[in-house]
């Protein structure tokens, strides 16, 4: 029970980064550009991508670990 927290945090963490991908790629880097930086379409659809499948495997792993 003592990992749900660290599980509720990274669910956070990977909904956040699903649906604010802009500010989730530019979290501590903003210091490095003079101007806010463009990113592209290919590069914001990536990121969300990487969050929606993480979401997907670490709910699948939960469900095999309860199951056995």
């Amino acid at each position: 029970m003592e990992i749900i927290l660290p599980i509720l945090i990274v669910y956070g963490v990977l909904f956040w980064t699903y649906f604010n991908p802009e500010k989730s790629l530019l979290l501590g880097r903003r210091g490095m550009y003079k101007e806010e930086p463009q990113l592209t379409e290919s590069v914001i659809r990536k990121t969300k991508a990487k969050a929606l499948i993480s979401i997907i495997v670490i709910t699948l792993i939960i469900i095999i670990f309860i199951i056995t």
